[in-house]
């Protein structure tokens, strides 16, 4: 396959410039992404345009990334519907830091392929005048010509500043610099980009002459038309402080069964032949997950390495699976927090062990039961466990020695109720 095959079996393309064959025929022309840094991490959603640039590099074109200083400081209008906030400097350079190393993780982590060129496009506008940018730039495209682009008619209605109209020729002109200093020859982006690729290639043939291309992939969602990227409401972040890997590697593993098929196309870096034997064998045996393991598994260890995967494999055993919860010892305090971050838990000293109070006064003071009448019958009709093991008497005493990591006991009542019990010196 060549890339636009490959892309189009993947799932990863939706439009393109004619002629776009043209632009890779030239050994070593460059291929380039932005990613406005908006945040101090990139989250899940921005993965599909990751892995455009992956795919690019894969087939020889030297990949580029922009993470854009200057555009982040006006705010992209496309696909928003409100006035971005406006961000400061020093929250632009942090985000950078952090959206720079992540891309260095993702896009270069096969070691065959051209280098990975990160760049800023603040380093070439911070010396362009206001001025010179409406002289050089502005001049060449028409009012109707920018009105005309979906990111503007969007948000007529609602209003969008200059600032954010102006967006368009900011990111067309990043397009032309990296023509004539880098060789590049093809943006990328989601479909939401389209309008902000074309005004580059407009720019480039009015003041060079020169042919460029644009590619785009489809914005992606769930089978039921929501937004993918965010799980309970929340985005899915790609730095290990916003999203622990457990986490990360849970979201992979729940994907639904009529998503699995595309997003193992899209984020695996597998081919063509495993993938297909993979969905065959998810297809005969879906309760397995299969293919959504293979995925959670191969994305976990290319973002976060292997040592976090092994944490996320043994916390999922140890919760869902056969392992006893003792195999969860080894975690970290902050690690444990992560991976129960959201369950029920309550705070209870030490000292408490001293009495020797029974589960039922347990489940009653840390509030995993509403009563000690509710507790005791929750006890005696089989319904709790504590790390995983079950207990059959209300007169049963829990001891210190039962602490996971010397600070936890894990509450299950029935088959989806759990409760954390934090002891504290």
């Amino acid at each position: 396959m060549n890339l636009l095959e490959e892309l189009k079996w993947r799932g990863l393309y939706q439009d393109s410039t004619p002629g776009i064959e043209n632009c890779w025929s030239v050994p070593g022309v460059g291929a380039y992404a932005g990613f406005d840094p908006t945040a101090p991490s990139l989250h899940v959603g921005n993965l599909v345009v990751v892995m455009l640039l992956t795919h690019c590099r894969r087939y020889g074109l030297r990949p580029i990334a922009i993470v854009g200083g200057a555009t982040g400081m006006v705010g992209d209008p496309s696909g928003k519907s409100q006035e971005r906030k406006l961000l400061d400097l020093d929250t632009l350079r942090a985000n950078q830091a952090g959206v720079h190393a992540q891309l260095e993780k993702l896009v270069a982590y096969d070691p065959d392929g051209p280098e990975l060129l990160v760049l800023n496009n603040y380093d070439w506008f911070a010396q362009f005048t206001f001025l010179d940018f409406l002289r050089d730039v502005g001049k060449h495209f028409s009012i109707n010509y920018m009105m005309a682009k979906d990111s503007v008619q969007n948000r007529l209605e609602s209003g969008i500043s200059f600032t954010e109209f102006s967006y368009q020729l900011l990111q067309g002109y990043d397009f032309y610099h990296l023509y004539q200093h880098y060789g590049c020859r093809l943006q990328v982006g989601g479909s939401d980009q389209w309008g902000n690729i074309t005004t580059g290639i407009e720019l480039v043939r009015k003041l060079t002459g020169g042919e460029v291309h644009g590619l785009t992939a489809p914005l992606l969602t769930r089978a039921d038309g929501s937004k993918f990227g965010k799980s309970e409401g929340e985005n899915v972040w790609l730095d290990p402080e916003r999203t622990s890997p457990y986490k990360f590697y849970q979201f992979w593993l729940n994907a639904a069964d009529e998503d699995i098929s595309r997003l193992l196309k899209i984020f695996s870096l597998k081919g063509r032949e495993e993938i297909e034997s993979a969905l065959e064998r998810h297809a005969a045996e879906p309760h397995l997950r299969i293919a959504q393991k293979m995925l959670a598994v191969e994305l976990t260890e290319r973002l976060h390495g292997k040592p976090a995967l092994e944490t996320a494999l043994a916390a999922t055993d140890a919760l869902f699976g056969d392992a006893p919860f003792s195999t969860l010892e080894r975690l970290s305090p902050k690690e444990f927090g992560q991976i129960f971050e959201g369950v029920p838990s309550a705070t209870l000293n030490r000292s408490w062990f001293e009495a020797q109070k029974n589960v039922v006064d347990l489940l009653a003071e840390s509030g995993a039961a509403p009563s000690k009448s509710e507790a005791r019958r929750l006890v005696q009709g089989g319904g709790l466990k504590i790390n995983k093991i079950k207990i059959s008497s209300p007169d049963h005493v829990p001891v210190f020695d039962e602490l996971l990591a010397g600070r936890y006991l894990f509450i299950q009542s029935g088959k989806k109720k759990h409760h954390i019990v934090v002891f504290e010196p």
